[in-house]
């Protein structure tokens, strides 16, 4: 990416079955949900979203092998889209296993994203 234009950043928590990909999305959600780029068409080569760059960096306790990259670059609508899996984040106890959720034990995953967007 030559030039960021605009950083956002969100958590998400998977509280049970212990599911990075559940926890990254919901972090992505987070940091997007509220932001609206009015002038960012304008700002990009060409005034064209076609030359957005959309870069994604993940923070992950545990498991980076199961992200599932095209469903996290599915959640982002324009641009081209990277991610990076770093490790980051916090797998600490939510207090209680429960099978009946899928939990393989009695952690949540904490993820922090960051998008950062440019051309």
């Amino acid at each position: 990416m030559e030039k960021k234009i605009f950083i956002q950043t969100g958590t998400g928590v998977d509280l049970h079955g212990q599911d990075v990909n559940q926890a990254s999305e919901r972090a992505i959600n987070n940091a997007i949900q509220s932001n609206s780029m009015p002038g960012i068409q304008d700002a990009l080569p060409n005034q064209d979203l076609n030359n957005m760059k959309v870069n994604v960096k993940l923070g992950i306790p545990r498991d980076l092998e199961d992200l599932d990259e095209e469903r996290i670059k599915k959640l982002i609508p324009y641009g081209d889209v990277s991610v990076e899996k770093l490790e980051g984040g916090l797998a600490s106890t939510n207090g209680i296993y429960l099978s009946e959720q899928k939990d393989k034990n009695d952690l949540m995953y904490i993820v922090n994203a960051v998008v950062e967007v440019g051309y």
